[in-house]
C-alpha cells in the first residue's frame, strides 16, 4: 500500500557506518598478526572501534524507537545491526587475549584466519552498502555467496589449526589459550555469515 509518510532512509547511513567500523576492526586485527611488536597500538585501535560500534548500535536502536516507517522490518534492522556489532565484539575479545595470555607471537593459522575474516568483513561492508538497491539485488547476492564461501574456508582453517594444536603442543595451558583465540576469531567469521543470512531474508521480503 502506498504511504504518504516517507520511510526513514537514515538507517542505510547507520548500516554503512557500522560496516566501515567492522572493516577497520578487521584490518587492525590483521595488523596485529603482521606487526606483532606493535600489537598494543593495533589492539587499542580495535578497542576504540568497539566503542564506536556500540555507539552506532545504540543510535540505531534509538532511531527504531522513534521511527514510524522503516526501510524494512524492524526485527531485521535490529538483527543486522546487532550482528555487525557482534563481529567487532568478537574481534576485540580475540585480540585482547593475545596480550592477556602473554602470547609470544601469532601462529600462521591465526594469520590465515584474520585474512579470511578481513575478506568476510569487506564483503559485509560492500553488502550493507547495496541495501539501498534491493530491487536490483544481483550484485548483493554475489557478495552473500562469497560470504558463505569464506565461512567455509574459515571453518577449514579453524579445524586444521585445532588439529595441529592438539597433536603438537606439549603444554595444556597453551592449548587452552590458543583454542580460545582460534574459536573467537572463527566466531567473528561465523557472525559475518549470519549477516549474510539476515540480508538474504531481507531480500526475500523486499525484492
Amino acid at each position: 500500500m502506498f504511504s504518504i509518510i516517507p520511510r526513514d532512509m537514515r538507517f542505510f547511513d547507520l548500516f554503512e557506518e557500522a560496516g566501515g567500523i567492522l572493516v577497520r576492526a578487521a584490518e587492525a586485527y590483521v595488523s596485529v598478526t603482521t606487526d606483532y611488536p606493535h600489537r598494543a597500538d593495533h589492539i587499542a585501535v580495535i578497542r576504540r572501534l568497539e566503542r564506536d560500534g556500540d555507539d552506532v548500535a545504540h543510535r540505531t536502536l534509538n532511531r527504531l524507537d522513534t521511527t514510524f516507517i522503516t526501510p524494512f522490518d524492524r526485527e531485521d534492522i535490529y538483527s543486522l545491526m546487532r550482528l555487525m556489532d557482534d563481529v567487532v565484539d568478537e574481534i576485540d575479545a580475540a585480540a585482547k587475549r593475545l596480550t592477556l595470555y602473554q602470547i609470544a607471537g601469532p601462529t600462521s593459522w591465526l594469520a590465515k584466519q584474520t585474512e579470511v575474516l578481513l575478506q568476510a568483513c569487506q564483503c559485509v561492508g560492500s553488502a550493507v552498502g547495496q541495501l539501498r538497491s534491493l530491487k536490483k539485488p544481483d550484485g548483493l547476492r554475489a557478495r552473500l555467496a562469497e560470504l558463505h564461501s569464506l565461512e567455509n574456508a574459515g571453518d577449514e582453517i579453524n579445524h586444521a589449526a585445532t588439529a595441529e594444536l592438539y597433536s603438537t603442543s606439549t603444554n595444556a595451558i597453551d592449548v587452552l589459550k590458543w583454542k580460545e583465540i582460534y574459536d573467537l576469531t572463527e566466531r567473528a567469521i561465523d557472525r559475518c555469515e549470519d549477516i549474510a543470512n539476515t540480508i538474504e531474508a531481507i531480500i526475500l521480503k523486499n525484492a
